[in-house]
């Protein structure tokens, strides 16, 4: 689809009540851009269980021809329990490279006062201190936020990633 810039929201559901893992994709193209800048966020809720079952979220960086690039992945959850049933209490989010190594993780995002202060800079808060939340300056490539629950908590859980966010 040709859209033009604004928000989108795209729903993945079981055909016929039908449930399991599934997959949402989003690529922009690769022709000549009629703006300065792409996609600059992508999220995803769902139900967030333990072991196998926690959200993976992949993203890709390209390269804008500006070599690393500073982004912000959030894991939310407290928050929504005012309008999502069942929201997960204690968010816990890991950021790997495509090889799966460990970038960074959190726990609560205002713990780590340097990250804190990047993230509120970015006018990206979160509105709970239990929710989840990484600032990072990454070069191209692929990534994957894993969002879990302390403790093995389970629930449902928001995992958004932010670009063209300020370095």
């Amino acid at each position: 689809a040709d859209l033009a810039a604004g928000t989108y929201t795209a729903i993945l559901a079981g055909n016929a009540g039908t449930t399991g893992v599934g997959s949402v994709e989003i690529y922009e193209s690769p022709l000549p851009y009629t703006i300065p800048w792409g996609l600059t966020n992508i999220s995803t809720r769902a139900n967030v269980g333990t072991g196998d079952d926690i959200v993976i979220a992949g993203f890709i960086l390209g390269d804008g021809g500006g070599g690393a690039d500073a982004i912000i992945v959030r894991g939310i959850g407290p928050s929504l329990s005012g309008t999502v049933n069942g929201a997960l209490a204690d968010p816990q989010l890991e950021l790997r490279d495509s090889q799966g190594a460990l970038i960074a993780s959190d726990d609560n995002w205002m713990d780590d006062p340097a990250q804190a202060a990047a993230i509120q800079e970015a006018g990206l808060a979160p509105s709970n201190n239990l929710e989840s939340a990484i600032a990072a300056t990454l070069m191209p490539g692929a990534y994957t936020a894993l969002l879990s629950g302390v403790n093995n908590g389970t629930g449902v859980g928001l995992v958004e990633v932010y670009d063209q966010v300020p370095p």
